[in-house]
């Protein structure tokens, strides 16, 4: 088996911008595992939150050894972008080989489309305020802050989308006092979620907190071995493939959760139509599906994701799976 490596680049149709700065493109991997006449592909985006390069997960990735398997993957790689586009891959590949689909491979029920959020980049309020007008026909929105004053932000968006469905991302942005202060106005604005509000390694001042809207678990989790430390501060958790390092660890993440008590969000980095399809199988029945990273791009791979009023579709054969 050969297994290669090529970084693309996918221009985004606005600037993106979070808490941590802001990006024009999306950089992504691409693995091909080729066996014979079949081949199999995923995607990873490598995180510089996680200390990952494009070059640093190309290294790893090319270091496998030209025999291995998604059983021997989990012993060779941990988890993170590198696993996650060689995982996807070999599932990939074994669909082909099969004849099958992934999810006939992995014992799930046949998916379907599944509701997901468009996020709305951090920015000034009246600039929120015109991106929410400009999406308040979606069903669920995302808007990203993380900052000592969003609160105008908050209330920018829901003035410009009264009627849609809104989840929060502070991406480790706030304080615990910051956070404090606004979990009443989440209530009051009709806010379902709100995703990572204090740093990772500062989390645990959520103990003990009040928490009356469901608080998720971004950056906090990465695979079932997180689950251990969330008891009392996370009521949900963000499954993305690039941080479970795959499709593997993120159906076992998910089942995992759910049974500890936890609802299941699904998540991606800002990536291609790739990226997002084992994503979906993931999300199937989850509390909260953000799988929107096309939908931000300018440009896609050559069999995108099909997106309409039910949300984001099960792949097409002929893309993955």
């Amino acid at each position: 088996m050969r297994i290669s490596v090529t970084a693309d680049v996918f221009k985004l149709a606005e600037v993106f911008t979070i808490s941590r700065g802001s990006r024009t493109e999306a950089k992504v991997l691409t693995v091909r595992v080729q066996d014979g006449d079949h081949y199999g592909w995923g995607e990873c985006v490598p995180y510089a939150r996680y200390g990952e390069t494009l070059d640093s997960v190309t290294d790893e990735i090319m270091a496998l050894p030209a025999d291995v398997t998604r059983q021997t993957l989990y012993d060779l790689l941990p988890a993170g972008a590198a696993r996650n586009a060689v995982d996807c891959a070999l599932w990939d590949l074994e669909a082909k080989r099969a004849g099958k689909r992934v999810w006939e491979l992995a014992g799930l029920t046949a998916p379907g489309p599944e509701i997901t959020a468009y996020t709305l980049s951090l920015a000034e309020p009246a600039q929120m305020r015109a991106q929410a007008a400009k999406h308040a026909h979606r069903l669920l929105l995302k808007i990203k802050l993380g900052t000592a004053d969003d609160m105008a932000r908050l209330e920018a968006v829901r003035a410009g989308a009264p009627n849609a469905r809104i989840i929060v991302d502070a991406n480790e942005g706030w304080s615990a006092e910051v956070y404090a202060d606004l979990a009443p106005h989440l209530v009051r604005l009709g806010v379902d979620l709100v995703e990572q509000p204090l740093p990772a390694g500062e989390d645990d001042a959520l103990i003990g907190m009040d928490r009356p809207v469901p608080v998720c678990a971004d950056e906090s989790c990465h695979d079932r071995a997180s689950l251990s430390k969330l008891k009392g501060k996370y009521d949900v958790v963000n499954i993305k493939l690039d941080k479970t390092g795959g499709l593997t660890e993120a159906l076992a993440l998910r089942e995992t959760a759910l049974a500890e008590g936890y609802k299941v969000m699904v998540g991606c980095m800002v990536g291609s139509s790739l990226a997002m399809a084992p994503a979906t199988l993931v999300a199937q029945g989850a509390m909260v599906t953000d799988l929107d990273g096309p939908l931000l791009l300018a440009e896609d791979r050559d069999t995108p994701m099909f997106y309409d009023e039910k949300g984001i579709h099960p792949p097409d054969a002929s893309l993955w799976g």
